[in-house]
């Protein structure tokens, strides 16, 4: 194994939500190790995201503590955006700035789409969507201001390729990557870089989904590095790591190459006809901005010009 610089967070302070368990505490528990202080929030709810108690959180900031770091407890719901902004206000007066914030928190309501109250829809979206747009919300003037910011979106392989039963929770995951992509662009200017995590693990959310042999395998820390990563002061940008069982992979939304069919009144047929061409992924790109999609219909439209 090669040499490597160290990832390094000193001097850094970091929000994690969802940090009172799984995967958050985990995150909340490196970021320290390395130097980071941290605002571990938890609302401390059940994995439907009912009750609460600021216990989960301060019992991992003890966990800090006790290694020798420094952290904050804070039990904010991420969807009560007043309460947010208390939080990284919390942040900025214990230490001056936030650098590093991980969107972790979420909660499950599991259903086929048949079944499924719109009720439970709507509240798997507002936390994992709409928390994680409040908390960046809430640090975003803060970053812009520093010249500085590293956000980590937690997305999720039910959003990006989809999963049974999943229909509310896939909307939301797949929405913080359309979040990422967008900020992604508004932030290099003033290096807040933001990414996605998609993690497969065994915390209380889904380790019933795992067969007994496979728990010790997809244990949480085994998502940490990806998140290390994306979080440091090398981050890259608008990535979408995917992470589990020791194993990373990237995952990309692309463009293909398409086909110009023209404007005619039998071109639903001549689409229909063709459209194994226009889905063929040979010469796919991975598109800078969604500007990509116009300029290249363009180009194929004025190369194709007085056809059709």
């Amino acid at each position: 194994m090669s040499n490597s610089t160290s990832i390094d967070f000193q001097g850094r302070v970091a929000i994690v939500t969802g940090a009172g368990g799984g995967l958050g505490r985990q995150h909340a528990l490196a970021l320290a190790a390395r130097g980071a202080k941290v605002v571990v929030n938890d609302l401390g709810g059940a994995r439907d995201g009912s009750g609460g108690s600021v216990s989960a959180a301060q019992a991992v900031v003890d966990e800090i503590k006790a290694a020798g770091g420094e952290a904050i407890a804070n039990g904010a719901s991420v969807t009560d955006f007043e309460a947010v902004q208390a939080m990284v206000k919390q942040a900025v007066d214990a230490w001056g700035r936030v650098d590093i914030l991980v969107n972790n928190a979420g909660i499950l309501r599991d259903k086929s789409f048949a079944k499924m109250e719109l009720d439970d829809f709507k509240l798997v979206v507002d936390v994992h969507l709409m928390g994680a747009v409040n908390c960046t919300k809430a640090v975003w003037a803060l970053m812009n201001e520093q010249k500085y910011g590293r956000i980590v979106m937690t997305t999720s392989s039910s959003g990006l390729y989809g999963n049974f039963g999943q229909s509310n929770y896939g909307a939301a995951k797949l929405a913080l990557v359309g979040l990422m992509q967008t900020l992604s662009i508004e932030g290099a200017k003033n290096d807040i870089r933001v990414n996605c995590l998609a993690p497969t693990a065994a915390t209380r959310m889904t380790e019933d989904l795992f067969p007994k042999d496979m728990l010790e395998a997809f244990r949480p820390e085994a998502v940490v590095p990806a998140m290390l990563v994306l979080a440091a002061q090398g981050a890259p940008n608008r990535t979408i790591l995917c992470a589990g069982a020791g194993t990373f992979e990237a995952a990309h939304i692309t463009l293909t190459q398409g086909a110009w069919l023209g404007i005619a009144a039998d071109t639903p047929e001549q689409l229909a006809a063709r459209l194994s061409e226009v889905t063929a992924r040979e010469g796919e790109a991975v598109p800078q901005s969604g500007a990509a999609q116009g300029a290249n219909e363009v180009a194929k439209g004025q190369a194709n010009a007085g056809r059709r």
